[in-house]
């Protein structure tokens, strides 16, 4: 599902390389290569063919590539082609066939009634 551009968001272009921090409360979309943290109060998209290290963002849609761990306080979509190395923490993950992930998931679930469920909530490490 391809991610329209709102007028809050912010683009780092395929021919740019940012090093150092980045922070701030709205949107960015990065085809490029950042060299470090990004801190963000809206959603990551990460462009085919960018490429970011240690991420928290509201939620982050991974197309490109991720060197580091993954924070969002809602979803997190690793998609066809892309790759993830690092921990992974979300409200939802979503990891689709193709992708590459090594790391670690941090999700709260419920678990099914046969498995013990119902009302108790899980995680997965």
């Amino acid at each position: 599902m391809a991610k329209t551009v709102s007028s809050r968001e912010a683009t780092i272009g395929r021919s740019a390389r940012v090093r150092g921090r980045i922070s701030g409360d709205g949107d960015l979309l990065v085809e490029g290569v950042v060299e470090g943290d990004i801190a963000l109060g809206g959603d990551l998209t990460v462009a085919d063919g960018g490429s970011v290290q240690t991420v928290e963002a509201r939620t982050v849609t991974v197309r490109g590539e991720v060197s580091g761990d993954i924070r969002a306080s809602g979803e997190v979509h690793i998609e066809t082609g892309s790759r993830v190395r690092g921990d992974v923490q979300g409200s939802t993950v979503a990891i689709d066939e193709g992708a590459v992930f090594a790391g670690r998931l941090d999700v709260e679930f419920d678990m099914p009634p046969e498995l013990g469920g119902g009302a108790t909530t899980g995680r997965r490490r």
